[in-house]
């Protein structure tokens, strides 16, 4: 090897001990050449322990038939995002999305490099809501009702402008029917208050509600969540119903759904028809009668037109169409939301609040709410815990600090920044860089209607950091 090509090897290597990929390479007889930092974090091993033994002394739990490394360099075929379950030589369960490729010379198959995403954690806390769910699952068939699990009804939801009005009229003409519901409306506005209310107005009432964010979950284990698994279908897999056959006789309902990847809605659009469901790796197909109540927060028409949903699913589900109104459209309704949280936080904080300052209302007017009623709701939630005992009004100074800025709202304004008016006095800068950050944002979220990855796309952030600032923004 020439000076020259060593360095550009320690380059590379020292390139791929940065990224945030596992990457483990094998030679052809299947002994470990090169594993990354990454890696060796995944698979819970050290990587001096690792770098020249082979796979089935590091992973006893793997075969010649489940390893994705070694089907790459028995067949020399690809394996893309693929989720794979198998035990170290230390015991420790990993579960990680892998995509292996063979690696050829002339032809030949000299090797296989497989790179990896732990996802262990993600799997532990998706099998600790799938077992609580298949508990109560279990629970409901040995009982004559099921457990709904609901909180909301028709009676909790409030207001009394036009917009909102239609949307709850035609909420409680669907409650009477079993025909799919589609609730649109940006983030904040209540979709799955309609969706329990709809299921509790309803003739299935005591039997089972189920609620899945359909973008919540990483879509390879999406088809097990839906439809369950057989036990052996999959490294790790087990006897598992999915939320379908939890949600028999009852709602299941589906947020972010167009969220859903283009092959599951192919598979769930075929349930719809057939009424049955098949687990993962199983023969038989189990009847199922669930009521399917889905939400989005964007433009249906839209998604449909880009190609996000399938159009033959879109009409299935689009039977009964609500589209809720964002906060911005029914401003009439603030006096009697903020009278709604006061009293709910009065009981849960043991206060005793009559009402809000003129100037708060003043300023909530002047807001454009980009996170809607959940965005109200935070900022009085925040307020309640700035008030002393003996208070019993909220005042300006209790408001989260967007609220007491004297600068504009830029979101109300145009997009070029000059037209920013500086405060005449002295200003704290991180505050007022915080606001513009937020502003920003909140106009962004706004013009994209509540979509969180064309929002990160617009913005430039990757969709985690962008949640993570409309966390931290109360956008949300």
């Amino acid at each position: 090897m020439s000076e020259t090509t060593a360095i550009w090897s320690d380059y590379m290597e020292w390139l791929l001990s940065m990224v945030n990929v596992g990457v483990h390479l094998v030679d052809k007889s299947g002994t470990t050449v090169f594993f990354n930092e990454k890696m060796a974090e995944i698979d819970g091993l050290r990587r001096k322990d690792v770098l020249g033994r082979n796979i089935f002394q590091l992973f006893p739990s793997l075969t010649n038939e489940n390893s994705t490394l070694i089907r790459a360099l028995h067949t020399g075929h690809s394996t893309i995002d693929q989720v794979q379950t198998y035990m170290n030589i230390r015991g420790k369960q990993i579960t990680s999305i892998n995509s292996t490729y063979p690696l050829l010379k002339q032809n030949v198959i000299i090797g296989a490099v497989e790179l990896a995403e732990d996802i262990t954690r993600i799997v532990q806390l998706n099998d600790q809501i799938l077992e609580l769910r298949e508990q109560l699952y279990r629970k409901a068939s040995r009982t004559k009702h099921a457990n709904n699990d609901t909180v909301y009804h028709f009676g909790d939801l409030i207001g009394e402008s036009k917009l909102f009005t239609q949307a709850l009229m035609r909420a409680k003409r669907a409650a009477r029917t079993h025909s799919p519901v589609l609730v649109c409306g940006p983030t904040g506005t209540g979709k799955e208050l309609i969706a329990q209310s709809i299921h509790n107005a309803s003739i299935q009432r005591n039997e089972p509600f189920i609620a899945q964010n359909c973008a919540a979950v990483p879509r390879e284990l999406m088809e097990g969540l839906l439809f369950g698994t057989t036990k052996g279908a999959f490294t790790g897999a087990i006897d598992r119903p999915g939320i379908f056959e939890q949600a028999h006789g009852g709602t299941l309902f589906l947020d972010e759904i167009n969220s859903l990847d283009p092959a599951l809605q192919a598979k769930l659009l075929r349930v719809l028809q057939d009424g049955r469901v098949r687990r993962i790796g199983g023969t038989s197909e189990q009847q199922i009668n669930v009521r399917i109540i889905s939400a989005m927060n964007a433009d249906p028409y839209e998604v449909v037109r880009n190609r996000t949903m399938r159009s033959d699913l879109f009409f299935r589900l689009n039977v009964v169409s609500i589209d809720l109104p964002p906060l911005s459209q029914r401003m009439d309704d603030l006096p009697l939301l903020i009278r709604h949280f006061i009293d709910k936080f009065n009981a849960s904080f043991a206060l005793r609040v009559q009402d809000a300052a003129s100037d708060v209302y003043t300023a909530f007017e002047r807001h454009t709410w980009p996170g809607n009623i959940r965005e109200l709701r935070h900022a009085i939630e925040s307020a309640f815990n700035m008030l002393e005992e003996n208070e019993s009004v909220i005042e300006l100074h209790h408001l989260p600090t967007l609220f007491q800025q004297s600068t504009p709202d830029i979101s109300r304004n145009h997009n070029d920044l000059e037209e920013l008016i500086l405060p005449d006095e002295s200003c704290n800068l991180p505050d007022l860089l915080n606001q513009i950050e937020r502003d920003t944002i909140a106009r962004m979220l706004a013009r994209y209607n509540g979509n969180i990855s064309r929002t990160a796309d617009a913005l430039g952030l990757t969709r985690q950091a962008l949640q993570y600032k409309l966390k931290k923004f109360h956008l949300f």
